[in-house]
């Protein structure tokens, strides 16, 4: 079981809950009832991912990564995209109960740009697009009728995605000093695109701010110091930060719309922390 919960990063996969929450709010949406399956689709897409990410890499990560479950042999490489792929029946099944057809509209294409990235195009330019196509798609699965109304919280997650994805390129070998820096200008601009746009009042508006502030903080000061010494290890830790940045950035958005909704995402964050240092979320 430790072993397979390596190969899911399951820890990280609280960074991804609030990405249909964040979708919800800024729609107008409650998160209630069958909805509350949405969440759940979510972190099934997520852990699907990451074994197809591991299967995928499986040659590479003999050479670089040897301690990773595929390469060490503590799981097969038939067993991890055995997982994969029920992973990702998990998540369209979740999705069709949570949200119906308005729902599997986003899950399909989602799915699909999940096997995607991790099987075609991750070694690619194209690489830190598709991973960004893929957070997008996420937050879009919550807006129900509503994916105008959450275009620009769905662009938010999708910018930060972007940046943290092209800058992990670097985590083995380090990172050539213009990826840290155009990494850091993405988080610059997810900042701004997450405090954009209306608040139901200046409660929710204080609230995202601070969040938003903790999300710059947390990001910005990794990937300032990834762009001083764009190293390996400080590339590493500027990934890490991204990752658990996922959640503060998705406060932002939905306290915008629900400061209880935000509160409740923004928990997952110290618990994700504490347990990355079990189970590493890269």
């Amino acid at each position: 079981m430790k072993a397979y919960v390596e190969l899911v990063r399951a820890p990280a996969a609280l960074t991804v809950l609030g990405d249909t929450v964040a979708g919800s709010a800024a729609a107008g949406l409650k998160m209630t009832g069958r909805r509350l399956l949405l969440p759940l689709s979510s972190v099934a897409f997520y852990w699907a991912g990451m074994a197809l990410n591991d299967w995928a890499d499986r040659k590479l990560d003999a050479v670089e990564r040897p301690e990773r479950p595929i390469p060490s042999g503590r799981v097969s490489a038939g067993a991890a995209l055995t997982t994969g792929a029920a992973l990702t029946a998990a998540g369209l099944g979740l999705a069709a109960l949570g949200g119906g057809r308005r729902a599997m509209r986003v899950a399909v294409p989602l799915a699909a740009s999940v096997w995607a990235y991790d099987t075609v195009l991750k070694p690619t330019p194209a690489g830190p697009v598709a991973m960004a196509a893929c957070r997008t798609l996420d937050v879009l699965l919550g807006a129900g009728d509503s994916p105008k109304k959450a275009a620009t919280a769905a662009a938010a997650v999708g910018v930060h995605t972007l940046g943290v994805t092209a800058l992990s390129t670097g985590e083995v070998h380090g990172a050539n000093p213009a990826t840290a820096r155009a990494a850091l200008a993405t988080s610059c601009a997810a900042t701004t695109l997450a405090l954009t746009g209306p608040a139901r009042g200046g409660w929710h508006r204080a609230a995202s701010m601070a969040a938003g502030s903790g999300y710059a903080g947390l990001v910005g000061r990794a990937q300032a110091d990834a762009v001083r010494d764009p190293s390996a290890k400080s590339v590493r830790s500027a990934t890490k930060n991204g990752i658990h940045g996922m959640v503060p950035l998705q406060a932002a958005v939905t306290a915008k719309g629900s400061v209880l909704g935000a509160a409740l995402v923004a928990a997952a964050l110290p618990i994700a922390r504490k347990l990355s240092r079990k189970v590493s979320p890269t």
